[in-house]
């Protein structure tokens, strides 16, 4: 991945803030080749003082404005207590990052994959709540649930690629990660591929809204099943 100009002056910016406590800074979620907006980046630091913070808040408006995420800022200190308690967040980074300045502080890391699976099970439930509780919102508007099909397409979409990493042990594209769940749950009806679709930002019909939630709700239904069952089997 070549690294953006904005990331560029990122890093000078994090050294004008921290100096040597800069430990590195990496760029990530960029899978697919597909850059997001807003580019997502993490920086290790020695120590976080409220004087860093301040300094940072500071020049936030103008990282947003050259199309840079907030950067996540963590201490070294904090960083290895961080991977389990957020697998499926470090995973991602884990899979998808490149290093701008600095070691790599995720070289050799692997996630437990019981935290993993896990961490998959509660997003699975939070996402399957989500959208039962957002149809009812909606008061069963078909342009209502349209919309929250489209705004819950990205997180589907990363969820998928997890879980397919887990059955597969190798990363995948949105795409092929849906085909593998559906495999896996032996749903042969395209909903995951279809939901996933709509990732890049567009909103279905309120004619494809009112054939597509019945069936995206039972396949979230389905794959939260499933992963209880693999957490169970697992604790035994």
């Amino acid at each position: 991945m070549a690294i953006p100009e904005a990331v560029g002056t990122l890093e000078q910016e994090l050294r004008e803030v921290f100096g040597k406590r800069l430990q590195s800074l990496v760029v990530y979620g960029n899978a697919g080749g597909v850059q997001p907006a807003p580019l997502s980046t993490l920086a290790l630091v020695d120590a976080l003082t409220p004087d860093d913070l301040r300094s940072c808040a500071a020049r936030t408006p103008g990282w947003h404005a050259r199309g840079l995420a907030t950067p996540l800022l963590i201490t070294a200190g904090e960083f290895g207590q961080s991977l389990d308690a957020f697998p499926l967040e470090f995973g991602a980074i884990i899979a998808d990052h490149t290093v701008v300045a600095g070691h790599d502080p995720f070289a050799g890391l692997r996630i437990d994959g019981a935290d993993l699976r896990h961490a998959c099970e509660v997003k699975a439930r939070s996402h399957l709540l989500h959208l039962r509780e957002g149809y009812l919102e909606a008061h069963g508007r078909s342009d209502a649930v349209a919309e929250l099909i489209g705004e819950s397409a990205s997180a589907l979409a990363a969820l998928l690629r997890t879980v397919a990493g887990l059955l597969a042990g190798a990363s995948h594209d949105a795409a092929a990660a849906a085909r593998l769940v559906e495999q896996e749950l032996r749903v042969d009806d395209g909903t995951f591929g279809e939901i996933v679709r709509l990732a890049g930002g567009r909103t279905p019909t309120s004619e494809e809204a009112r054939q597509l939630f019945p069936r995206y709700l039972q396949a979230v239904e389905r794959l939260t099943a499933q992963m209880d069952r693999w957490n169970t089997v697992d604790a035994r």
